[in-house]
């Protein structure tokens, strides 16, 4: 996969994308990262990327001129090198659909994204309504850019492609995989300071241990994240535990 980002703050990206698994799955081939300065694709001398807004009101607005050429120009060396017709052209912006494990599996079938980081008071609707193609909120709360959000979607995305991580299994066990939340994990000493580590966890019955674990999944879900259950598909016996856990 080929990740273009565009911001005005390049150096924000240099320690997140360097690190832990990131790095691995960049030294291993499976994912390239470029980072565009919007101001590179500017035509005067102060390198001009905002301008007041039309009608009046507070802040600025970034410019079309840049952020078009810059993605038409990223886009102008896909098509040559590998021939690809449609590429996501991705703003992270409030007003985006709310991210989710779901569309980062979505993004992870794409061999390309690009992704722009939105800034001040947001962008040219011109931008918006004849250039990206999805538009992306990490959340219900305003950031200063969209540099974070990026790091965000980036980060969940690379994890799912294909040999990132050491084990697919991880995959499978993380919160959000299958609707809800993670069950609890423990690993040695089998006490600590007298709390002891689950027996069920301890008994080597690989049957009981999955039951136990889906069992506390959907607990743990309708304690802090009940919302989510009404998506996921539970059986009669895991419904029935969640509706006695939401009247006791």
């Amino acid at each position: 996969m080929q990740i273009d980002i565009l911001t005005l703050f390049p150096q924000m990206f240099d320690s997140p994308f360097s690190a832990s698994i990131f790095q691995r799955a960049v030294d291993r081939k499976l994912v390239g990262v470029n980072i565009h300065n919007i101001r590179d694709y500017t035509h005067d001398k102060h390198h001009t990327v905002d301008d007041y807004t039309y009608g009046g009101g507070a802040g600025m607005i970034l410019k079309p001129e840049p952020i078009f050429e810059a993605v038409e120009s990223i886009k102008s060396d896909i098509d040559l090198k590998e021939g690809i017709d449609i590429v996501p052209v991705i703003l992270l912006t409030p007003q985006g659909r709310l991210f989710s494990q779901q569309i980062a599996l979505e993004l992870s079938s794409s061999s390309h994204l690009i992704l722009i980081c939105g800034h001040y008071e947001g962008v040219d609707e011109r931008v918006r309504e004849h250039l990206v193609t999805d538009e992306i909120s990490i959340g219900d709360y305003v950031l200063s850019g969209g540099e974070l959000a990026a790091m965000v979607v980036v980060d969940a995305v690379v994890r799912l492609l294909p040999g990132v991580l050491g084990s697919e299994a991880s995959l499978l066990d993380d919160s959000h995989a299958f609707g809800l939340l993670e069950y609890p994990q423990y690993t040695r000493p089998p006490v600590y300071r007298g709390w002891a580590v689950p027996e069920v966890l301890l008994s080597g019955n690989h049957a009981q241990i999955a039951k136990w674990r889906r069992e506390q999944a959907v607990l743990r879900t309708m304690k802090h994240r009940p919302e989510l259950l009404d998506k996921t598909n539970l059986c009669l016996e895991e419904r029935n535990l969640a509706k006695d856990l939401k009247q006791s």
